[in-house]
């Protein structure tokens, strides 16, 4: 497989003793959707054995450098709109789910407030409290 291609050399490269992956590392690696295609899969390996303290790459490793590579890998308004999402969240817990008040935390008005919402399909109703 290409992952161990890649750690035999940078393993030389570093200078470290790395031996291999652990065997949940490698179900990962394999199962994984590398939209970066090589240079990513590279990335993620380059990044494990440069932070590898053992002989085995963990899972933890490798999956920490699978998200910070995503997180690369978005779009600019891929990541706005996730930020949208995210505070519209939070505002509408903060205000449980009331939305003049979450528009008010907002600095919007209500109807533009309602069309952030329609927009990211988020429901006021389900951030109110729980009735007893």
């Amino acid at each position: 497989m290409l992952a161990k291609h890649f750690l035999s050399m940078l393993a030389d490269k570093y200078g470290k003793h790395i031996n291999g992956f652990t065997p949940d590392t490698m179900e990962i690696l394999v199962g994984a959707s590398w939209p970066g295609n090589v240079r990513q899969l590279l990335n993620v390996v380059e990044q494990s054995v440069a932070l590898c303290t053992t002989p085995l790459i963990s899972l933890a490793l490798v999956e920490d450098a699978i998200h910070k590579e995503e997180a690369h890998s978005i779009s600019l308004e891929e990541a706005k709109r996730r930020f949208e999402r995210d505070y519209l969240v939070r505002v509408l817990k903060i205000s449980e789910g009331n939305v003049m008040q979450a528009a008010r935390l907002s600095k919007r008005n209500r109807t533009e407030f309602y069309k952030l919402l329609q927009r990211h399909q988020l429901e006021p109703s389900a951030f109110k409290p729980l009735s007893n």
